[in-house]
């Protein structure tokens, strides 16, 4: 239990980090509105999964997810330096798709609670 609360520490931590640096260092264009909404880290903190969310929904998520994975060195580089791990986790950008399905099914209830009203009026 005491490697699971360190490695949930560790990655609250890098989630921190990370977001900071990429608000501050990554000077791509294309990157737009993105925000770092998880970390998992491996156990042996060999790698971890870091969950973007996107916040425009013209900017194209692929070509964030791919900006991001080319970053990761660099970013692994700069958590090294303000984080004091033995070892950074090798990072790989993935899509949280949470927020999405949270809104889609935002609008779905909403939608069927407009359809129950006029249904009863």
């Amino acid at each position: 239990m005491a490697d699971f609360s360190r490695t949930r520490r560790i990655g609250e931590q890098m989630q921190r980090e990370l977001a900071t640096l990429i608000q501050h260092q990554i000077k791509d264009p294309r990157l737009g509105m993105v925000t770092v909404s998880a970390v998992e880290v491996a156990r042996d903190l060999s790698h971890a999964k870091v969950f973007i969310t996107v916040f425009d929904d013209k900017q194209d998520i692929a070509a964030s997810l791919e900006i991001l994975n080319r970053a990761s060195g660099f970013l692994r580089h700069e958590l090294a330096r303000s984080m004091t791990l033995r070892t950074v986790p090798v990072l790989r950008f993935v899509y949280d798709e949470s927020m999405a399905r949270g809104n889609e099914l935002s609008r779905l209830i909403d939608e069927a609670v407009k359809s129950d009203k006029q249904r009863d009026e």
